[in-house]
């Protein structure tokens, strides 16, 4: 039962979401995270991010709760430096995709998510280039063969027409213990099969002592679906697709025009759902 904020956990979506590509946190969504938190609600991000480019608006976002990253395959609290959950790929399923798409795919740029936080491109491309110099990221370039350890995910960054093909390309083949999906236009990722941000919310849940029913999620696109469907309440962002927007409880502003703000001060702070 919700009494009172301290009762409900939102949880949003980053990219095209709460953040915008030309502002980052628009001020009004600082401003009302700040003040959903002050008053006794907890918020936190679940995104495809890793911990360094989630972190990397950690001063403009006000997280009361372990973050979600990988799409669902870590849960990371940022206060204590420690991941309290971590789901990691079966490599033999994954290194056969990615030689696959890789062989049958020259223009598509792979970069691989490992275990110790790190971004390794094995192959670049503009969409690759775009994602880890233009956000400022920490990367190397280094071929599979190299590549030792646990990955908690692997993306493709292509153009959508290309990403088309490679979906098709992927599911017309069996590649046990892993799943594939489209996290926006051009990026198209191998996760761990169990891990999606849908799970990673129950486990969230449990961990705060958080019933799920008292959960709200906002999202933008077809990664948040299990999420949406998982918490107590939905919102889907303006910006949506025309499906997310029918699969939510309710519908907010397009991410250029707050919202996550409008979202929180509606459903939240207003009516209490």
């Amino acid at each position: 039962m919700i009494r009172s904020l301290k009762d409900i956990l939102v949880v949003s979506d980053m990219d095209n979401t709460l953040l915008t590509p030309e502002d980052g946190v628009p001020f009004v969504n600082q401003v009302t995270m700040r003040l959903f938190c002050a008053l006794g609600g907890h918020f936190t991000v679940a995104t495809g991010r890793t911990m360094e480019s989630a972190g990397r608006h950690l001063d403009s976002m006000t997280l009361s709760a372990p973050a979600i990253l990988y799409g669902g395959g870590v849960i990371y609290d940022f206060d204590h430096d420690i991941r309290i959950r971590n789901t990691l790929l079966s490599k033999p399923s994954a290194r056969r995709a990615v030689c696959d798409v890789l062989a049958r795919f020259p223009g598509v740029g792979v970069e691989i998510m490992t275990e110790d936080g790190g971004i390794c491109v094995v192959r670049a491309n503009e969409y690759t280039y775009r994602h880890t110099v233009h956000e400022g990221l920490t990367y190397r370039m280094a071929p599979l063969e190299e590549l030792d350890g646990g990955w908690n995910k692997v993306l493709f960054a292509c153009s959508h027409e290309m990403l088309m093909q490679i979906q098709d390309f992927l599911d017309a083949r069996k590649y046990p213990g892993v799943y594939f999906i489209a996290t926006n236009r051009n990026y198209f990722e191998i996760m761990p099969e169990g891990a999606a941000k849908g799970a990673a919310l129950g486990e969230l849940c449990t961990y705060m002592g958080i019933p799920i029913e008292n959960t709200v999620a906002i999202g933008d696109y077809f990664n948040d679906i299990e999420l949406m469907r998982a918490a107590g309440h939905s919102v889907a962002m303006g910006n949506a697709p025309a499906h997310i927007r029918a699969a939510a409880d309710a519908c907010t502003a397009d991410h250029t025009e707050n919202g996550v703000a409008r979202a929180i001060e509606r459903y939240l702070l207003e009516e209490r759902i």
